[in-house]
């Protein structure tokens, strides 16, 4: 989750909102990702969507088996199906997200919705504070360079 924290860092020195992810496969981190929706101008380059795509083009697969999803917010609704489509068994995330989470807050996706694959999720309390510090810090900023 410390990688997936830089990955945010990232995010947030080029104005993302600061989600990282990092993917993992027998305790090797096979690839990195953070949000580059404003960076890109693409709505749908959330982090765990940079991390797949990485991760599938390093291993030369469309399926992620064996891999386990590090992620400092909990997925969205995209993020969440994303996940279920590329088949990663396992998702650690740091913070929950009460307005656009999908998978503990909001639309919980994997409970609403069959997916034919619905990986195990984690939430790692002891890396909450820290992720959602940032993220408060990000929009407090965002808020002041919108007003100035």
């Amino acid at each position: 989750m410390n990688q997936a924290l830089t990955c945010a860092r990232r995010a947030f020195a080029h104005d993302d909102v600061p989600i990282g992810a990092v993917i993992v496969r027998d305790g090797v981190v096979i690839a990195r990702g953070e949000n580059q929706v404003q960076l890109k101008k693409n709505p749908t380059l959330h982090a765990e969507i940079v991390a797949i795509n990485r991760a599938c083009k390093k291993l030369g697969t469309k399926f992620l088996d064996g891999c386990d999803i590090y992620v400092t917010l909990e997925p969205c609704a995209m993020c969440a199906t994303a996940i279920s489509f590329a088949r990663i068994n396992n998702i650690y995330f740091a913070a929950t997200d009460v307005k656009g989470g999908g998978i503990t807050s909001n639309s919980r996706i994997y409970e609403t919705d069959p997916h034919l694959w619905k990986p195990c999720v984690h939430q790692l309390p002891e890396f909450a504070d820290v992720s959602a510090q940032m993220l408060r810090d990000f929009f407090v900023l965002r808020r002041a360079k919108k007003s100035a």
